[in-house]
Protein backbone atom coordinates (compact mmCIF):
# COMPACT_ATOMS: atom_id res chain seq x y z
CA UNK A 1 0.00 0.00 0.00
CA UNK A 2 1.55 3.52 -0.94
CA UNK A 3 1.05 6.02 1.10
CA UNK A 4 0.08 8.26 -1.59
CA UNK A 5 -2.49 6.49 -2.19
CA UNK A 6 -3.87 5.77 1.33
CA UNK A 7 -4.00 9.44 1.90
CA UNK A 8 -6.78 9.35 -0.69
CA UNK A 9 -10.59 8.36 -0.27
CA UNK A 10 -12.34 7.61 -3.26
CA UNK A 11 -15.79 7.53 -3.06
CA UNK A 12 -18.09 5.18 -5.55
CA UNK A 13 -21.16 5.86 -6.02
CA UNK A 14 -23.55 2.83 -7.09
CA UNK A 15 -20.45 0.54 -5.89
CA UNK A 16 -21.56 -2.57 -4.70
CA UNK A 17 -23.23 -3.74 -8.01
CA UNK A 18 -21.38 -5.73 -11.16
CA UNK A 19 -19.19 -3.05 -12.31
CA UNK A 20 -18.83 -1.70 -8.85
CA UNK A 21 -16.94 -4.43 -7.19
CA UNK A 22 -13.94 -4.58 -10.27
CA UNK A 23 -13.65 -1.11 -9.73
CA UNK A 24 -13.53 -1.47 -5.74
CA UNK A 25 -10.69 -4.65 -6.54
CA UNK A 26 -8.48 -2.44 -8.27
CA UNK A 27 -8.68 0.68 -6.32
CA UNK A 28 -8.04 -1.51 -3.02
CA UNK A 29 -4.97 -3.36 -4.80
CA UNK A 30 -3.49 0.78 -5.06
CA UNK A 31 -4.10 0.63 -1.45
CA UNK A 32 -6.69 4.04 -2.07
CA UNK A 33 -8.93 4.32 0.81
CA UNK A 34 -12.85 3.04 -0.79
CA UNK A 35 -15.97 4.52 0.35
CA UNK A 36 -18.82 2.38 -1.13
CA UNK A 37 -22.13 4.53 -1.54
CA UNK A 38 -25.22 2.39 -1.99
CA UNK A 39 -28.53 1.75 -1.15
CA UNK A 40 -28.16 -1.28 0.67
CA UNK A 41 -25.20 -1.39 2.41
CA UNK A 42 -26.14 -4.05 4.61
CA UNK A 43 -25.49 -6.12 1.52
CA UNK A 44 -22.55 -4.82 0.15
CA UNK A 45 -20.75 -7.53 2.66
CA UNK A 46 -19.18 -9.38 -0.57
CA UNK A 47 -16.34 -6.31 -0.81
CA UNK A 48 -15.09 -6.41 2.47
CA UNK A 49 -12.12 -9.19 1.48
CA UNK A 50 -11.47 -7.30 -1.26
CA UNK A 51 -9.18 -4.81 0.71
CA UNK A 52 -7.67 -4.75 3.70
CA UNK A 53 -9.19 -4.78 7.30
CA UNK A 54 -11.26 -0.39 7.62
CA UNK A 55 -10.18 0.04 4.04
CA UNK A 56 -13.55 -0.69 2.05
CA UNK A 57 -16.73 1.35 4.01
CA UNK A 58 -19.98 0.95 2.88
CA UNK A 59 -22.23 3.88 3.53
CA UNK A 60 -26.06 4.52 2.78
CA UNK A 61 -26.85 7.05 -0.07
CA UNK A 62 -29.14 7.09 -3.04
CA UNK A 63 -28.39 9.44 -6.35
CA UNK A 64 -32.31 10.53 -5.80
CA UNK A 65 -31.55 12.17 -2.18
CA UNK A 66 -28.81 14.56 -2.85
CA UNK A 67 -28.22 15.23 1.00
CA UNK A 68 -27.17 11.70 0.96
CA UNK A 69 -24.64 12.04 -1.61
CA UNK A 70 -23.30 15.10 0.43
CA UNK A 71 -22.02 13.01 2.74
CA UNK A 72 -21.00 10.12 1.17
CA UNK A 73 -18.57 12.77 -1.04
CA UNK A 74 -17.33 14.47 1.84
CA UNK A 75 -13.22 14.43 2.39
CA UNK A 76 -13.23 12.45 -0.98
CA UNK A 77 -10.23 12.89 -3.15
CA UNK A 78 -12.74 11.38 -6.11
CA UNK A 79 -16.05 10.75 -6.87
CA UNK A 80 -16.99 7.90 -9.21
CA UNK A 81 -20.63 7.40 -10.11
CA UNK A 82 -21.48 3.95 -10.96
CA UNK A 83 -25.39 4.43 -10.52
CA UNK A 84 -27.88 3.12 -13.30
CA UNK A 85 -30.55 0.94 -14.59
CA UNK A 86 -31.75 -0.95 -17.07
CA UNK A 87 -34.77 -0.20 -17.36
CA UNK A 88 -37.14 2.53 -15.78
CA UNK A 89 -39.45 0.80 -12.82
CA UNK A 90 -41.38 3.22 -10.65
CA UNK A 91 -38.78 5.93 -8.48
CA UNK A 92 -35.66 4.16 -10.66
CA UNK A 93 -36.40 6.05 -13.76
CA UNK A 94 -34.06 6.72 -16.68
CA UNK A 95 -34.77 10.56 -15.62
CA UNK A 96 -34.35 10.27 -11.82
CA UNK A 97 -31.13 7.60 -12.07
CA UNK A 98 -29.20 8.67 -15.61
CA UNK A 99 -29.80 12.40 -15.51
CA UNK A 100 -30.86 13.63 -11.89
CA UNK A 101 -28.44 10.98 -10.29
CA UNK A 102 -25.45 12.18 -12.93
CA UNK A 103 -26.07 15.67 -12.08
CA UNK A 104 -26.37 15.64 -8.27
CA UNK A 105 -23.48 12.93 -8.03
CA UNK A 106 -21.11 15.87 -9.91
CA UNK A 107 -22.55 18.66 -7.58
CA UNK A 108 -21.96 17.15 -4.58
CA UNK A 109 -18.37 15.75 -5.74
CA UNK A 110 -17.45 19.75 -6.38
CA UNK A 111 -19.37 20.57 -3.67
CA UNK A 112 -17.17 18.39 -1.43
CA UNK A 113 -13.84 20.10 -3.76
CA UNK A 114 -13.46 15.94 -4.97
CA UNK A 115 -10.52 16.65 -7.32
CA UNK A 116 -11.77 14.14 -9.76
CA UNK A 117 -15.13 12.96 -10.93
CA UNK A 118 -15.84 9.67 -12.85
CA UNK A 119 -19.59 9.19 -14.60
CA UNK A 120 -20.30 5.56 -15.87
CA UNK A 121 -22.10 6.17 -19.42
CA UNK A 122 -22.59 3.04 -22.43
CA UNK A 123 -21.41 3.23 -25.85
CA UNK A 124 -24.47 4.57 -27.79
CA UNK A 125 -25.38 7.46 -25.33
CA UNK A 126 -26.99 10.22 -27.98
CA UNK A 127 -29.49 12.87 -27.77
CA UNK A 128 -30.75 11.61 -31.12
CA UNK A 129 -31.18 8.12 -30.17
CA UNK A 130 -34.52 6.54 -30.28
CA UNK A 131 -33.93 5.13 -26.92
CA UNK A 132 -34.53 6.23 -24.10
CA UNK A 133 -31.86 4.47 -22.30
CA UNK A 134 -29.39 6.02 -24.81
CA UNK A 135 -31.36 9.47 -24.75
CA UNK A 136 -30.87 9.63 -20.82
CA UNK A 137 -26.81 8.46 -20.68
CA UNK A 138 -26.07 11.26 -22.62
CA UNK A 139 -28.11 13.92 -20.82
CA UNK A 140 -25.91 12.61 -17.56
CA UNK A 141 -23.19 13.05 -19.29
CA UNK A 142 -23.99 16.44 -20.67
CA UNK A 143 -25.46 17.58 -16.97
CA UNK A 144 -22.31 16.07 -15.08
CA UNK A 145 -20.01 18.03 -17.21
CA UNK A 146 -21.73 21.13 -16.35
CA UNK A 147 -21.46 20.64 -12.91
CA UNK A 148 -18.23 19.70 -12.60
CA UNK A 149 -15.59 20.85 -15.24
CA UNK A 150 -13.42 18.40 -16.00
CA UNK A 151 -15.59 15.42 -15.64
CA UNK A 152 -14.51 12.02 -17.26
CA UNK A 153 -17.02 9.48 -19.09
CA UNK A 154 -16.37 5.98 -19.43
CA UNK A 155 -18.80 4.43 -22.08
CA UNK A 156 -18.17 0.78 -22.40
CA UNK A 157 -19.99 -1.73 -24.85
CA UNK A 158 -21.64 -4.67 -23.22
CA UNK A 159 -19.90 -5.67 -19.91
CA UNK A 160 -19.18 -9.23 -19.10
CA UNK A 161 -18.16 -10.92 -15.87
CA UNK A 162 -19.55 -13.78 -13.69
CA UNK A 163 -22.21 -11.34 -12.61
CA UNK A 164 -23.24 -9.64 -15.91
CA UNK A 165 -26.46 -9.75 -17.80
CA UNK A 166 -25.97 -10.41 -20.64
CA UNK A 167 -24.20 -13.67 -21.40
CA UNK A 168 -25.68 -15.50 -18.19
CA UNK A 169 -29.13 -14.22 -19.35
CA UNK A 170 -29.04 -15.79 -22.54
CA UNK A 171 -26.98 -18.97 -21.32
CA UNK A 172 -30.15 -19.47 -18.90
CA UNK A 173 -32.74 -19.09 -21.63
CA UNK A 174 -31.50 -21.83 -23.68
CA UNK A 175 -31.77 -24.58 -20.38
CA UNK A 176 -35.50 -24.43 -21.16
CA UNK A 177 -36.08 -22.11 -24.55
CA UNK A 178 -36.23 -24.77 -27.82
CA UNK A 179 -34.81 -21.15 -29.24
CA UNK A 180 -32.76 -17.99 -29.11
CA UNK A 181 -34.22 -14.76 -30.61
CA UNK A 182 -31.73 -12.97 -33.32
CA UNK A 183 -33.55 -9.36 -32.68
CA UNK A 184 -33.67 -7.36 -35.88
CA UNK A 185 -31.78 -10.56 -37.79
CA UNK A 186 -29.09 -10.46 -35.10
CA UNK A 187 -26.94 -8.23 -37.33
CA UNK A 188 -25.86 -5.95 -34.57
CA UNK A 189 -22.21 -5.44 -33.89
CA UNK A 190 -20.88 -5.57 -30.01
CA UNK A 191 -17.69 -5.17 -28.45
CA UNK A 192 -17.60 -7.13 -25.13
CA UNK A 193 -15.21 -5.97 -22.63
CA UNK A 194 -14.53 -7.51 -19.16
CA UNK A 195 -16.27 -5.99 -16.41
CA UNK A 196 -12.28 -6.24 -14.76
CA UNK A 197 -11.01 -3.89 -17.49
CA UNK A 198 -13.46 -1.23 -16.80
CA UNK A 199 -12.45 -1.43 -13.06
CA UNK A 200 -8.47 -1.16 -14.44
CA UNK A 201 -9.52 1.76 -16.58
CA UNK A 202 -11.31 3.32 -14.30
CA UNK A 203 -8.63 3.62 -11.65
CA UNK A 204 -6.13 4.02 -14.07
CA UNK A 205 -7.77 7.81 -14.66
CA UNK A 206 -7.60 7.81 -11.37
CA UNK A 207 -3.92 7.66 -10.61
CA UNK A 208 -3.31 9.90 -13.39
CA UNK A 209 -4.63 12.37 -11.32
CA UNK A 210 -5.31 14.28 -14.22
CA UNK A 211 -9.32 15.51 -14.37
CA UNK A 212 -9.32 15.97 -18.42
CA UNK A 213 -12.86 15.94 -19.58
CA UNK A 214 -12.45 13.35 -22.20
CA UNK A 215 -14.76 10.55 -23.04
CA UNK A 216 -13.19 7.27 -22.93
CA UNK A 217 -14.75 4.42 -24.88
CA UNK A 218 -13.70 0.84 -23.49
CA UNK A 219 -14.79 -2.23 -26.26
CA UNK A 220 -12.67 -5.94 -25.87
CA UNK A 221 -10.47 -7.29 -28.80
CA UNK A 222 -13.31 -8.60 -30.86
CA UNK A 223 -16.28 -7.65 -32.84
CA UNK A 224 -18.65 -9.77 -33.02
CA UNK A 225 -22.95 -9.50 -34.48
CA UNK A 226 -25.44 -10.57 -31.85
CA UNK A 227 -25.64 -13.86 -33.87
CA UNK A 228 -22.14 -14.68 -33.32
CA UNK A 229 -22.71 -13.91 -29.53
CA UNK A 230 -25.71 -16.01 -29.35
CA UNK A 231 -23.40 -19.06 -31.11
CA UNK A 232 -20.76 -18.90 -28.82
CA UNK A 233 -23.34 -18.69 -25.72
CA UNK A 234 -24.53 -22.42 -27.36
CA UNK A 235 -21.25 -23.71 -27.51
CA UNK A 236 -20.08 -22.50 -24.68
CA UNK A 237 -22.98 -24.27 -23.08
CA UNK A 238 -22.79 -27.37 -25.33
CA UNK A 239 -26.85 -26.77 -25.92
CA UNK A 240 -27.90 -27.02 -29.86
CA UNK A 241 -30.84 -24.64 -30.27
CA UNK A 242 -32.43 -22.90 -33.17
CA UNK A 243 -31.67 -19.39 -33.56
CA UNK A 244 -34.38 -17.48 -34.89
CA UNK A 245 -34.57 -14.03 -36.67
CA UNK A 246 -36.91 -11.78 -35.33
CA UNK A 247 -38.17 -8.60 -37.47
CA UNK A 248 -37.87 -4.88 -35.59
CA UNK A 249 -41.88 -5.21 -35.10
CA UNK A 250 -42.29 -8.17 -33.77
CA UNK A 251 -39.23 -7.49 -31.25
CA UNK A 252 -40.44 -4.40 -30.52
CA UNK A 253 -44.17 -5.45 -29.64
CA UNK A 254 -42.63 -8.53 -27.73
CA UNK A 255 -40.78 -6.07 -25.71
CA UNK A 256 -43.60 -4.12 -24.87
CA UNK A 257 -45.40 -7.20 -23.53
CA UNK A 258 -42.33 -8.40 -21.81
CA UNK A 259 -41.79 -4.98 -20.47
CA UNK A 260 -44.46 -5.62 -18.27
CA UNK A 261 -43.23 -8.46 -16.50
CA UNK A 262 -41.34 -6.96 -12.82
CA UNK A 263 -37.83 -8.11 -13.87
CA UNK A 264 -38.70 -7.64 -17.91
CA UNK A 265 -36.83 -10.17 -20.37
CA UNK A 266 -36.70 -7.58 -22.92
CA UNK A 267 -38.35 -4.10 -23.28
CA UNK A 268 -39.18 -1.85 -26.70
CA UNK A 269 -36.61 0.66 -25.46
CA UNK A 270 -34.08 -2.18 -25.62
CA UNK A 271 -35.23 -3.18 -28.92
CA UNK A 272 -34.82 0.20 -29.85
CA UNK A 273 -30.79 0.80 -28.48
CA UNK A 274 -30.17 -3.11 -30.51
CA UNK A 275 -30.78 -0.98 -34.04
CA UNK A 276 -27.59 0.89 -33.22
CA UNK A 277 -23.85 -1.19 -33.29
CA UNK A 278 -22.31 -0.58 -29.86
CA UNK A 279 -18.76 -0.54 -30.69
CA UNK A 280 -16.09 1.83 -30.08
CA UNK A 281 -15.95 4.70 -32.52
CA UNK A 282 -13.06 5.22 -34.90
CA UNK A 283 -12.72 9.19 -33.52
CA UNK A 284 -11.61 7.14 -30.02
CA UNK A 285 -9.61 5.12 -31.72
CA UNK A 286 -7.47 7.51 -33.44
CA UNK A 287 -7.65 10.22 -30.04
CA UNK A 288 -6.39 6.81 -27.86
CA UNK A 289 -9.69 7.05 -26.04
CA UNK A 290 -9.64 3.34 -25.55
CA UNK A 291 -7.91 0.86 -22.92
CA UNK A 292 -5.47 0.49 -25.38
CA UNK A 293 -4.94 4.13 -24.99
CA UNK A 294 -4.56 3.61 -21.31
CA UNK A 295 -2.13 0.72 -21.48
CA UNK A 296 -4.61 -1.82 -20.97
CA UNK A 297 -4.47 -5.51 -22.86
CA UNK A 298 -8.30 -6.19 -23.51
CA UNK A 299 -9.72 -9.68 -22.43
CA UNK A 300 -11.63 -11.52 -24.60
CA UNK A 301 -14.80 -13.36 -23.93
CA UNK A 302 -13.15 -17.02 -24.56
CA UNK A 303 -10.94 -16.52 -21.81
CA UNK A 304 -13.19 -15.54 -19.43
CA UNK A 305 -16.78 -16.46 -19.76
CA UNK A 306 -16.79 -20.39 -19.84
CA UNK A 307 -15.29 -20.40 -16.47
CA UNK A 308 -19.02 -19.03 -15.45
CA UNK A 309 -20.96 -20.23 -17.97
CA UNK A 310 -20.30 -23.73 -17.51
CA UNK A 311 -23.12 -23.91 -14.68
CA UNK A 312 -25.38 -23.93 -17.57
CA UNK A 313 -24.65 -27.28 -19.51
CA UNK A 314 -26.51 -30.32 -18.77
CA UNK A 315 -24.11 -31.29 -16.28
CA UNK A 316 -22.60 -28.54 -14.96
CA UNK A 317 -18.97 -28.74 -13.90
CA UNK A 318 -19.05 -32.81 -14.39
CA UNK A 319 -20.15 -32.15 -18.35
CA UNK A 320 -17.28 -34.07 -19.88
CA UNK A 321 -14.97 -31.84 -22.37
CA UNK A 322 -15.82 -32.32 -25.72
CA UNK A 323 -14.03 -34.90 -27.36
CA UNK A 324 -13.69 -36.91 -24.38
CA UNK A 325 -16.37 -39.72 -24.38
CA UNK A 326 -18.72 -39.86 -20.98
Amino acid sequence: MTQQASDRLITIIGGSGFVGRHVVRSLARRGYRIRVACRRPDLAGHLQPLGTVGQIMPVQANVRYPASLAAACEGAYAVINLAGVLYSAGAQSFDAVHVFGAEASAKAAKAAGARMFIQMSSIGASPESASDYAKSKAEGEMRAKAAFPGTMVIRPSVVFGPEDDFFNRFAAMSRFAPALPLIGGGKTLFQPVFAGDVGEAIVRLLDRGIPDGRTYELGGPDVLSFKQLMTFILDTVERKRLLIPVPWAVAKVQGMLLGLLPKPLLTSDQVQSLRSDNVVSEEARRERRTLEGLGITASGIEAIVPAYLYRFRKAGQFTAPKGVPE
